[in-house]
Order: structure tokens, then C-alpha cells, then sequence
């Protein structure tokens, strides 16, 4: 027996998830700003934040193209950008 498909997100928990990432992506901009004030870009903190920050910016673009799988023939431009 085969296991259910997952249903796809909504329009609206599409909407509502890019609402949060946009809001992580910009704290986490701040924060990473912060501790290359303190402890300038070469520390590893600082580091480590900047890769986060491309994870979450990987994230983002692949959440943009399953929105546009799951809502097939609905618009999708800018809800995770």
C-alpha cells in the first residue's frame, strides 16, 4: 500500500510562510551586521552567520518554486521574495 500524498500548502499558508521568512532573513541581516561591527568579518561567528543568511536565501528561491508547483495557474511572484 502506498503511502497519501502530503497535501500541497494553501495560497494562504504560502502567503503567511513568506511573510516569516522575509522577517527572519531581515533580523538575521541585523544580527549578522551587528557582529561584524564587534567582532569584524573575519570572526567565525561572523561567518557562520553569513551562511545562514545564504542558506535562508536557498531556502527562499526553492520555496518560490514550490509555490509555483503547488498553486499551478495561480500568480506566485513575490511571495517569497
Amino acid at each position: 500500500m502506498r503511502p497519501e500524498r502530503p497535501q500541497p500548502l494553501t495560497r494562504e499558508e504560502h502567503i503567511e510562510l513568506g511573510r516569516e521568512l522575509k522577517h527572519a532573513r531581515t533580523r538575521l541581516r541585523e544580527l549578522a551586521a551587528l557582529v561584524v561591527d564587534v567582532y569584524g568579518p573575519q570572526n567565525h561567528a561572523a561567518f557562520t552567520f553569513q551562511k545562514i543568511i545564504e542558506s535562508l536565501d536557498t531556502l527562499t528561491e526553492d520555496m518560490q518554486v514550490q509555490a509555483a508547483e503547488d498553486l499551478r495557474g495561480h500568480s506566485v511572484d513575490g511571495l517569497y521574495d
